[in-house]
């Protein structure tokens, strides 16, 4: 067992934060929805050879009750909303089983947004910057998002918000799996009693005089109208004085004292395993050290079943995560049997051609192949957008088409979210039914979880093809 930690935390202290607040949000808009009918056609994953190894071992999950299957769902705003994912992640679940809430990040830490119920709060002075504008000395990884300090006089709690996702079993991920953190599951909080000088006052009663006044507190009338400012011996009744004290008074102070777990060193996390589930945990600064940084955090359970983790960073593209040769060497960490990239639409606002889109798409797959050769891969399209608020995509046209021309020359599976959405001409019709935000770049949350009823439908549909085959 390490040295106890000892951790003040004053009351009343306000935690502050260097870093700018992240304003590139999923937005969540009220939306009139008109009657006009919506049909998503040609729900089906395409080349699905691909993903015959993760329909293996989802039968044999299904077969035998036993083990998990890491599905890693990347992306840019929408992965981390977590609204897609969210319901994808309860789908898999009720269906397969669950096995745990997958990654995590304090998101609400780095001043950005994520809807998921795990909840963190902290102490401290961090700094974040996300991968589109980080250059490549900060430590950028799994999160895509770097959050560090050279402070070693912080706390960040986090908690599980929804009893299903509450852990037995806890990762942290860091740069080059440095020994950083401390983990803490309980503390235990003294009440220290200090002396602060007294606060003496007097309310200034009618014909009263200052004199009179620095008179009966036995103190210099110089004294007296020092501390209340004062530049003559003018006073106005009802005046309220502060009275110049030798004396004190006692004030309370909390002293939290958290007491740090062991930690098992893997090859690419330092891992907590816990007898009893657990709802929440305290993470402190390994006092060894100077400078931390937090790439993210893995929470599974005992039981067998499905683990899907997203990682989404908004604004981002591929190239943004191409740019971090970490992000890949700790993708492992996740143990992922399938990896869906869902990216393109932040793409075209660059009017990338589809050749250049898809350049950094292939080199973004083969990374992720060469640290994960076990994982198969799903390539979403991106979703039908307006260009700029009222200009016709013509780019994420084109990069649906160059994902489906390439998959079976680069080896992954299609779910052509273009078309099943209706592709362009279906925009307006969508917004209509409520499931766009007024940018109609965006979608509302109703219309991610449609998105992630139909890709759930395909999966499950394409796996029962499979298993009709055996």
């Amino acid at each position: 067992m390490k040295n106890s930690i000892i951790v003040f935390l004053f009351l009343l202290t306000s935690f502050s934060f260097a870093q700018e607040v992240d304003s590139t949000f999923v937005v969540i808009d009220s939306t009139i929805v008109d009657s006009a009918e919506v049909t998503f056609d040609k729900n089906d994953i395409q080349n699905t050879s691909a993903l015959v190894a993760f329909y293996e071992r989802l039968y044999q999950l299904e077969q035998t009750k036993q083990g998990n299957l890491n599905i890693v769902h990347i992306g840019d705003s929408h992965i981390q909303a977590d609204l897609f994912t969210a319901r994808m992640r309860n789908k898999m679940q009720d269906a397969f089983g669950n096995a745990g809430f997958g990654f995590t990040f304090p998101y609400s830490v780095a001043k950005t947004n994520n809807s998921a119920p795990v909840r963190f709060t902290a102490s401290g002075d961090f700094q974040s910057v996300r991968n589109l504008y980080a250059d490549n000395s900060k430590p950028v990884g799994l999160s895509g998002i770097a959050l560090e300090t050279k402070s070693n006089n912080f706390s960040i709690q986090l908690e599980v918000k929804d009893p299903k996702y509450n852990f037995t079993s806890l990762k942290i991920i860091t740069p080059q799996n440095a020994d950083l953190f401390d983990v803490s599951v309980s503390s235990k909080n003294t009440i220290i009693e200090t002396k602060v000088p007294k606060r003496v006052t007097h309310k200034v009663k009618p014909g009263e005089v200052l004199g009179g006044i620095a008179d009966k507190y036995n103190v210099s009338l110089k004294a007296l109208k020092k501390a209340n400012g004062l530049k003559s011996d003018m006073i106005r009744d009802g005046k309220t004085l502060t009275i110049p004290s030798k004396k004190t008074q006692p004030r309370f102070v909390t002293k939290t004292t958290f007491l740090p777990i062991d930690l098992n060193t893997k090859l690419l996390s330092h891992d907590y395993f816990s007898d009893k589930t657990l709802d929440k945990i305290t993470i402190i600064a390994n006092q060894n050290t100077n400078d931390y940084a937090l790439n993210g955090l893995i929470l599974e359970n005992n039981s067998a079943g499905i683990i899907y983790s997203g990682i989404g960073v908004n604004g981002a593209k591929c190239a943004d995560y191409n740019k971090f040769p970490l992000f890949f060497e700790q993708l492992p960490a996740l143990q992922p049997d399938l990896i869906v990239i869902s990216l393109g639409t932040n793409e075209s606002f660059d009017k990338q051609t589809a050749d250049q889109y898809f350049s950094q798409l292939d080199q973004m797959i083969a990374s992720i192949k060469f640290k994960t050769p076990l994982a198969t891969i799903l390539v979403t399209t991106p979703p039908p957008s307006v260009l700029h608020r009222k200009y016709t995509n013509t780019f994420i046209v084109d990069y649906a088409q160059k994902i489906k021309s390439r998959a079976h020359t680069t080896g992954y599976a299609v779910w052509d979210l273009f078309e099943v959405f209706g592709g362009n001409k279906n925009i307006f019709k969508n917004a209509a039914k409520g499931l766009m935000s007024r940018d109609k770049v965006h979608y509302s949350k109703i219309g991610y979880e449609k998105q992630a009823d139909l890709f759930f439908e395909a999966i499950l549909q394409s796996y029962e093809l499979y298993k009709s085959t055996k």
